[in-house]
């Protein structure tokens, strides 16, 4: 039998091949938009997939303004911060948020999909997000994929 067949390969940063990806999020839900984002980071669509390895894509999301939320979680759906001090315990709601910054909204739904390690803080570098249609990554010559087709 020849082992050197089943010999199994660990993707490493001279091995990996990361390329730029653009996705539209006008009018996609922002759980599922963000957790298919957050597995094409992750780069568990690719076949020489390793968990300990940044071997994902980097993610470009554009019209970050026609993300919807279903039911009430608009005025339901809270972000906790604290300052520090004590009762220094802030919240905004979703509503509040997407007001204020709606990228934001979008990069904490992505965030909190990624591990909580190093290695989460090195795919999250990967993410670009912006509000409109235009974006700064032209001379990466991004691929446009529909998010239907990720698994």
């Amino acid at each position: 039998m020849d082992t050197l067949s089943y010999k199994t390969v660990s993707a490493n940063k001279a091995t990996r091949t990361k390329d730029w990806v653009v996705v539209d999020a006008e009018g996609q839900a922002l759980g599922r938009l963000a957790s298919k984002v957050a597995f094409m980071l992750r780069g568990k669509h690719k076949p020489n997939y390793t968990p300990h390895v940044d071997c994902g894509d980097n993610v470009i999301i554009i019209n970050a303004l026609g993300v919807q939320l279903s039911g009430k979680k608009w005025d339901a759906k809270e972000y906790i911060r604290h300052t520090g001090y004590p009762g220094g315990q802030r919240s905004l709601t979703a509503k509040e948020l997407f007001d204020k910054n709606p990228e934001r909204l979008v990069e904490k739904a992505v965030k909190g999909m990624l591990p909580k390690n190093k290695l989460g803080a090195d795919l999250f570098r990967n993410l670009k997000v912006y509000a409109g249609a235009e974006h700064d990554h032209e001379a990466q010559k991004p691929k446009a994929i529909n998010l239907n087709d990720v698994k």
